[in-house]
């Protein structure tokens, strides 16, 4: 039954409605909940109390509990919860920036006032100021477990997330001069020339660490990681089990944590020159190690395979220091990370002759797409070069105007 009653107010007829009805108990207290809601006629505001108790007998939606309740605050809610899950600190990290970006958009509204209208204006936003794809699905998978996590809760009906368009970019003639497959690995010449540089120029562990990682595929974070039980010198081989994670480059605060995917965790054969110059390294290291351990009161022995005489493991960017030190005495113009070497192994293996399913897996590599396109680019180049070699060696018989 419906209780209505009036009040004053500052409209053209002087006074509004007030309708009141019953709802059901509380479940925490029993006691009963009344809805009131108010409107300039009787009909409109017994229309906003029906939409109420449909709410909450339907959806268990408190509007009330959740009238003064914004984004911001239950993301934070949200991500408090997220980070004590199976999640590396390296995707809290991620997560917490997507909430940032989405916070200076809708910090302020309230959880259920979100629409998806709001949602796409968001990720049609980000991609008019020149967003990387990579970072609007970022944000919008974020915003995507944020109100999951708000409808699961009980603050509001549904995901304003689901049926969004991801915006994409159209590829340009000078996209694709621009962007070719060629500039994310070193040609044979590029990665001779390079690795030259090292033995000639290389500081300490530069000769080691750039070998290793042109001639395993592995990610720098894992060799960053690697600890001697985790070489094998009997049957040649490197297990992969971890990452150093380091996101404020402090040689103290690191943290090991698992590959990017379960695939990453594998093992590989490696070349028996690059498994000598590591059995030389590991017993230089040795010697260094007895002298250090007195020298450092904090010594810190956890058998990393590279690491400060004080015995904690380099991050990448001393890797990335170090690499564009070597860059500078080269003549590659490309813009090369330790990361173009995972590439360059992929396109070694291609040319070497071996097939895609066990390049992935040597590499550990989530990403098919760009391994295919390294592996489809390399394999095209070596059939045009066998045409070329056939066109050469077998000229006179090619030579077709010579038979007539």
């Amino acid at each position: 039954m419906a209780y209505f009653r009036k009040m004053q107010a500052k409209n053209k007829q002087g006074y509004k409605w007030i309708c009141v009805k019953d709802g059901p108990s509380d479940p925490v207290t029993g006691k009963r909940q009344q809805i009131s809601r108010r409107a300039d006629t009787k009909k409109e505001a017994e229309a906003k109390v029906d939409e109420a108790l449909k709410k909450l007998t339907e959806h268990g939606i408190s509007e009330k509990k959740v009238r003064n309740l914004p984004f911001e605050k239950v993301a934070e809610e949200w991500i408090n919860t997220y980070s004590r899950g199976k999640v590396k600190a390296s995707t809290v990290r991620i997560r917490r920036s997507e909430i940032k970006i989405l916070l200076r958009y809708i910090a302020k509204v309230n959880i259920d006032k979100v629409t998806s209208r709001m949602h796409q204006k968001i990720l049609n936003d980000l991609d008019d100021k020149g967003y990387s794809k990579t970072t609007i699905e970022g944000v919008h998978i974020t915003a995507g477990m944020i109100f999951k996590y708000a409808v699961k809760e009980k603050m509001r009906i549904d995901n304003p997330c689901v049926g969004a368009v991801i915006p994409v970019k159209k590829l340009t003639v000078e996209d694709i001069e621009n962007n070719t497959i060629g500039e994310k690995y070193l040609e044979r010449l590029e990665l001779f020339e390079f690795l030259n540089v090292v033995k000639k120029h290389g500081l300490e562990f530069d000769l080691e660490r750039f070998y290793l990682l042109a001639f395993s595929g592995m990610r720098s974070g894992e060799m960053c990681a690697l600890k001697w039980p985790d070489i094998n010198f009997d049957t040649n081989e490197i297990r992969i089990t971890k990452t150093l994670y380091n996101p404020n480059n402090n040689m103290q605060k690191y943290e090991l944590t698992p590959p990017k995917t379960a695939g990453s965790i594998r093992t590989i054969d490696i070349d028996d020159s690059i498994m000598k110059m590591l059995k030389t390294h590991k017993a230089k290291q040795a010697e260094k190690k007895l002298a250090n351990r007195h020298k450092y009161k904090d010594y810190h022995d956890k058998n990393f395979v590279f690491c400060h005489d004080n015995g904690y493991p380099f991050v990448q960017l001393n890797l990335i220091l170090r690499m564009n030190r070597l860059l500078k005495m080269t003549s590659i113009k490309k813009h090369a990370t330790p990361h173009i070497f995972r590439h360059t192994h992929i396109s070694m293996l291609a040319e070497a002759g071996v097939d895609l399913i066990t390049i992935m897996k040597r590499v550990g590599h989530d990403d098919r797409e760009t391994t295919l396109k390294i592996y489809t680019h390399v394999t095209e180049k070596m059939k045009k070069n066998a045409s070329e070699k056939i066109k050469n060696h077998f000229e006179s018989i090619l030579n077709l105007t010579e038979l007539r």
